[in-house]
């Protein structure tokens, strides 16, 4: 029998470090005392509420504002005014950390999970994923770096689950364990719990019979809506991929309907720019060689105008065809 194949992952890469301290850094200087492993509520990143534990972001707004603008200053990236100096629609603030593509940005917003529940005690995170395909990827990334993780965080506890709402006991639990908590949503299957409803609260009895499990009070819930769980425990978002996320003002609302304290942005091409931390863009991941350069092989000699030179009209298969023929095609 061979022997498994098992992944190993180096923990001391200068450029994921960097955007790990990027957004570390952002809270510094906010309290976090623990007392024989457990979180003192009374001034820590953790409050005590009637539907569980929430994070608590316990720093004054002009002191993360200052902290954003040290670490844009450290990493050359444009200094904002203010926390919402772009909202897109948001009341809370968002961070964008752009990293190219092949360059470990899932590696680095997950280990960011772990890092931030090291240094200020955050434990619940919403990971919010624009398909089906890439949450499968996450999920397969969690189960190759859990060992990793618990390796360089003290064997941590942490349970992670994709939301479904044929399983609300997670929704619960998300809200009420006090391991680290880790929930993945598909925006698009989230989108059709949401619904196009604005306020909930101005449905009649019959149109709340209408709307989706997560926004009907459940009596095995203290006869309290599952997306309240959700809401109390103001979870840290992390977006993946936001320009395929909350491209529309429904999937915007979906996320605000969250209740997020903040929400931090991984992408190599972010359409909005909200508060850059980092920025690991082609040409600096090219100059560290972190990526292959593409060259383009061109039909004309350069700079030569007075050459004849070849025009494509269009393209297309034999016999009108509308795709290439497969090998089983051709005769040999």
């Amino acid at each position: 029998m061979k022997p498994k194949l098992k992944l190993k992952f180096d923990a001391t890469l200068d450029f994921q470090l960097d955007a790990l301290a990027a957004i570390t850094d952002l809270f510094e200087g906010m309290p976090y005392d623990e007392q024989g492993g457990e979180i003192s509520l009374a001034n820590g990143a953790l409050a005590l509420t009637e539907l569980g534990l929430a994070n608590n972001l316990s720093l004054d707004a002009d002191l993360l504002l200052e902290n954003l603008h040290a670490i844009q200053e450290r990493n050359n990236v444009p200094k904002s005014d203010s926390l919402l100096e772009y909202q897109g629609g948001y009341d809370f603030p968002n961070f964008s950390i752009e990293m190219e593509t092949g360059t470990g940005k899932t590696y680095v917003y997950l280990r960011s999970i772990f890092e931030l529940n090291q240094k200020y005690g955050l434990k619940k995170f919403i990971i919010v994923v624009p398909s089906i395909a890439i949450r499968e990827g996450v999920l397969s990334s969690i189960k190759l770096m859990r060992d990793h993780f618990m390796a360089l965080y003290n064997n941590v506890p942490f349970d992670y689950f994709v939301y479904d709402s044929k399983d609300l006991s997670k929704v619960r639990q998300f809200a009420t364990n006090n391991e680290i908590q880790i929930m993945i949503i598909n925006i698009q299957a989230f989108q059709r719990d949401v619904g196009d409803v604005q306020d909930y609260a101005k449905l009649s009895p019959e149109e709340e019979k209408k709307l989706n499990i997560i926004h009907r009070e459940q009596d095995r819930m203290s006869g309290r809506r599952p997306i309240e769980f959700i809401q109390a425990t103001k979870p840290i978002l992390i977006i993946d991929e936001p320009q395929s996320v909350d491209t529309t003002p429904k999937a915007k609302r979906v996320i605000s309907t969250l209740n997020p304290l903040t929400a931090f942005r991984y992408s190599a091409t972010h359409v909005e720019p909200y508060n850059i931390l980092y920025s690991l863009d082609p040409i600096r991941a090219y100059d560290l060689k972190l990526v292959k350069q593409i060259e383009v092989a061109s039909i004309r000699a350069e700079e030569n105008f007075n050459e004849n030179f070849i025009r494509i009209d269009s393209i297309g298969y034999a016999k009108g065809a509308k795709t290439p023929p497969r090998e089983s095609d051709h005769s040999c």
